[in-house]
């Protein structure tokens, strides 16, 4: 049997890095606050790019030294997609996995969507913290003008306004999802389009399918087993039966 493992947030909040649910995330501009969901845009970047890059760097930067932790560790073995951007899988040695959302340490030219782009190591320990806009506008390559296309620098992310392309992987992430004969979705909840795609072709193949979270969000399959539980707790479980 081939599992495919497609993980999200819920993994990573073991090793102190925060989910998008409850308050995580909120950034306040001028009078309003914004969701995770508006700063993580690429509209936001290219109207307000000194807010997005403060909020991005405040956000997830400073969890770039984080560590992986027995669930990624659990991982570094199997077949993987995950929704997460902080890099832990890499660091638990899984060096096939695929990281459908991007990734921290790296960032890529600005450019227009679908095009083929270096990945290269973002400049984060050159930011100046004590001057943080005008040193992460600096490093990124963005003036006054705003961001310009194939000059100035964009984290390497996939945005909640922009598409899959297989500068994320997309084509190897669902020729995995095709071939596998399982999917089991840990710490998501399902609310971005990679898990939809996944439980789509699971639903067209008729294969079975496995849900870990606390708080399991339900979904119309045939073949569908919860694990209400963290992801932890799962593998824990699966030693002991």
């Amino acid at each position: 049997m081939t599992t495919l493992y497609i993980t999200g947030a819920g993994v990573s909040a073991e090793s102190g890095i925060p989910t998008f649910r409850g308050e995580d995330g909120f950034w306040t501009i001028g009078s309003r606050n914004y969701t995770p969901q508006q700063m993580a845009t690429r509209a936001m970047y290219e109207q307000n790019p000194a807010e997005f890059l403060k909020w991005y760097y405040h956000r997830f930067v400073t969890y770039r030294h984080h560590g992986p932790n027995e669930v990624h560790h659990w991982l570094a073995d199997r077949l993987l997609i995950t929704q997460n951007i902080d890099g832990l899988d890499g660091k638990a040695g899984n060096d096939d996995y695929i990281s459908i959302h991007g990734r921290i340490d790296k960032m890529t030219k600005y450019h227009v969507q679908g095009e083929d782009v270096e990945i290269d190591t973002a400049p984060w320990d050159l930011v100046d913290e004590n001057n943080l806009t005008t040193s992460l506008l600096e490093l990124f390559k963005i003036s006054s003008k705003g961001p310009e296309l194939n000059v100035s620098l964009k984290p390497f992310v996939l945005l909640f306004d922009e598409f899959y392309t297989d500068l994320y992987g997309i084509g190897r992430a669902q020729r995995r999802m095709w071939d596998a004969s399982e999917i089991v979705f840990m710490g998501t909840s399902f609310s971005v389009n990679i898990t939809q795609m996944a439980l789509d072709i699971a639903r067209h193949k008729d294969i079975p399918v496995e849900v870990v979270d606390p708080d399991p969000t339900h979904i119309l399959h045939s073949k569908v087993k919860y694990f209400p539980m963290t992801a932890k707790e799962y593998i824990e479980y699966g030693k002991n039966t």
